[in-house]
C-alpha cells in the first residue's frame, strides 16, 4: 500500500507541471505532502525512470514491479545517509560520565545501536518503503547542532523539514520557545530569571530571516500561482476523520473504545435505538469522519484546545528555566507526545516522533531511560498491525524481540548500580504484551468472531498500548515538572 502512495507521488510530479501537482485526483494518494517533499519525488522521478518507466504512469494505478520495488528500497536505503550520519552528530552530544571500560557499555555506541536499529523506523521505511529515515535525520541533525550551541543551524535545518513533513509542527513549540529564550535573550540574572536589556534584535531578525526565506523557496511558487488555499487543504484534510483507519495508541482510542462499549451495553439492554446509531463506524477500517453514539463527538477544534493544554506546561518550564539543551530537549519529547496524545487524526507511526528523540536522555540517566522501555516497548508493539501477511508476522516479532532484548540488556548494564529501571507494575505490564500478541495472531482468527468482529484484535492493541503509553507519558512529565520545582527551589 505504502509504495502505491510514493509511486503515484513519482509520477505525478514527474508528469504534470507544478501547478497540477496538489490538484491531481487520479488515484486516492493524492499528493498531501509540503512542497519540499514534493521536489524530493521529483527528483527521485528523474533517476526512477532508469528501473521502470511505467512506475512514472499515472493511470497505473497500484502499479508494482520488482524494479519498482527495488528502485524503493534503494532510495531509501540511500537516503538513510543523512540519518547515519545525524546519529553520528548525536552521540557526540552524549554525557559520558557513566561510560563503561567495554566500548559495548559506553553511553554513545549504545545510542548509536539504539537509534540505527530502531525496531519502528526499521519496519516503516524498510518493509512500507517510506523516507522517515530521511526525515529523522534533519530533525536530529537539528537537534544536534542546538546541543552544539549552532542555534541557526538548528534553526534552519528545522524550518527545511517542517517543509518536507508537517507532522514536525508537534514539536514546532519547543523550538520556538527555547531559541526565543536562550538564543534572543543573550544574559541572565543572577536568579537565572530573564534579562530583558540583554535581548538580541539581531539575533530574532535572523532567526526570522531564515524562517521567511525557507518559507517563500517552499511556498512561494504556489502563493504566486494563487493555490495556497489548495495545498493547506492537502496539508490538511480534517475530513478524514478522528483517527486513522487503525487507530492510534492515544487518548481518542480510549475516548472511542469507552464509547464503543457504552454503545454495545445500550443496545443489548436497549437504551439506545438502533435506528438512531450513526451509519459511519469508527471500527469499520475506513478514513473518514463518524460521529460518536453516546458520548460527545470530538471536533478539530477541539483536539486543538486540548493539544495547546497538554504541552503548556512542558512550555512554561521551557521559558521560565530552560536548562540547557537537555532541557529543549525533554520539552521536544513531551510537544511530540502530547500532541500524538490528543492531535486531530494522528498517524501511529508519529510515536517514533518521541522514541527516537528519547534515546539520548535514555543513554544519561537511568529515571529516562525505564521510561524509554516502556515508551519504546509500547509504541513499537502498536505497529505490529500494520505487518499482517503471515509472511511479515514472524519477521516482526523475531526484530522486536532482537531490539527490544538490546534495550533491556545495554541499558541495565548501563545503569547496573541504579537498581532496576522499571517497577514490578511496569514490568507485569509489557510482559502482557506477549499474550496479547499470541490471542490476535493466533486465537482470534480461528475463532467464530473474525467475521463478526473483525475489527477486535486491532482494538484490543490500540487500547492496550495506548495505556502504557499514556502512563509513560505522564511519567515524564512529573519527572520534568519535579526537577522544575527542585531548580527553582533551589534558585530562590
Amino acid at each position: 500500500k505504502i509504495s502505491f502512495i510514493h509511486r503515484n507521488w513519482l509520477a505525478i510530479t514527474h508528469n504534470l507541471p507544478v501547478s497540477q501537482w496538489y490538484y491531481e485526483a487520479t488515484s486516492e494518494w493524492t499528493l498531501d505532502y509540503p512542497p519540499f517533499f514534493a521536489w524530493f519525488e521529483y527528483a527521485l522521478s528523474h533517476v526512477a525512470k532508469y528501473f521502470d518507466q511505467e512506475m512514472l504512469v499515472i493511470q497505473n494505478l497500484n502499479y508494482s514491479s520488482p524494479a519498482t520495488v527495488f528502485f524503493q528500497r534503494l532510495s531509501v536505503i540511500f537516503t538513510d545517509i543523512l540519518f547515519v550520519y545525524a546519529v553520528h552528530e548525536c552521540c557526540r552530544c552524549v554525557n559520558g560520565k557513566q561510560a563503561g571500560k567495554d566500548i559495548l557499555e559506553k553511553p554513545m555506541f549504545v545510542l548509536a545501536v539504539l537509534l540505527l536499529w530502531n525496531f519502528g523506523l526499521l519496519i516503516i521505511d524498510h518493509i512500507h518503503f517510506q523516507y522517515n529515515g530521511f526525515l529523522f535525520g534533519l530533525m536530529l541533525l537539528s537537534v544536534a547542532r542546538i546541543f552544539q550551541k549552532r542555534h541557526l543551524e538548528g534553526a534552519f535545518l528545522f524550518a527545511v523539514l517542517l517543509h518536507f513533513k508537517h507532522i514536525y509542527i508537534y514539536v514546532a513549540p519547543a523550538y520556538g520557545v527555547y531559541l526565543l529564550r536562550s538564543y534572543c535573550f543573550t544574559a541572565n540574572m543572577a536568579d537565572g530569571s530573564l534579562k530583558w536589556s540583554s535581548f538580541s534584535f539581531l539575533r530574532i531578525t535572523l532567526l526570522g530571516l531564515i524562517i521567511c526565506l525557507v518559507s517563500a523557496l517552499s511556498l512561494g511558487p504556489f502563493a504566486v500561482l494563487g493555490q495556497l488555499p489548495q495545498v493547506i487543504s492537502r496539508l490538511f484534510p480534517f475530513k478524514r476523520g478522528l483517527c486513522h483507519a487503525y487507530w492510534a495508541p492515544n487518548f481518542w482510542a480510549l475516548y472511542n473504545a469507552v464509547d464503543k462499549t457504552l454503545a454495545f451495553a445500550g443496545l443489548k439492554y436497549k437504551f439506545l435505538d438502533p435506528e438512531k446509531i450513526p451509519k459511519a463506524s469508527m471500527t469499520g477500517g475506513l478514513v473518514q469522519e463518524f460521529q460518536h453514539t453516546v458520548l460527545p463527538s470530538v471536533t478539530p477544534l477541539a483536539t486543538l484546545i486540548c493539544t495547546f493544554i497538554s504541552i503548556l506546561p512542558s512550555v512554561f518550564c521551557l521559558w521560565f528555566k530552560p536548562q540547557g539543551p537537555r532541557g529543549f530537549l525533554r520539552c521536544l519529547i513531551l510537544c511530540s507526545l502530547s500532541s500524538f496524545m490528543f492531535g486531530w487524526h494522528v498517524h501511529e507511526k508519529a510515536i517514533l516522533l518521541a522514541i527516537l528523540p528519547l534515546s539520548l536522555l535514555s543513554v544519561e540517566s537511568p529515571k529516562y531511560a525505564g521510561i524509554y522501555l516502556i515508551l519504546t516497548t509500547t509504541g513499537h508493539f502498536s505497529l505490529f498491525p500494520l505487518l499482517f501477511t503471515p509472511p511479515e508476522i514472524p519477521v516482526k516479532i523475531l526484530l522486536m524481540l532482537l531490539f527490544t532484548v538490546y534495550c533491556f540488556s545495554s541499558l541495565r548494564a548501563l545503569f547496573r548500580k541504579a537498581g532496576p529501571l522499571l517497577n514490578w507494575l511496569e514490568t507485569i505490564y509489557l510482559i502482557h504484551l506477549v499474550p496479547l500478541e499470541i490471542f490476535c495472531e493466533i486465537v482470534f482468527p480461528l475463532t467464530a468472531w473474525k467475521l463478526k468482529f473483525p475489527f477486535i484484535p486491532l482494538l484490543l492493541t490500540s487500547v492496550y498500548c495506548a495505556l502504557g503509553i499514556i502512563y509513560a507519558w505522564l511519567k515524564l512529565y512529573i519527572s520534568v515538572l519535579t526537577e522544575f520545582v527542585t531548580v527553582r527551589q533551589k534558585a530562590d
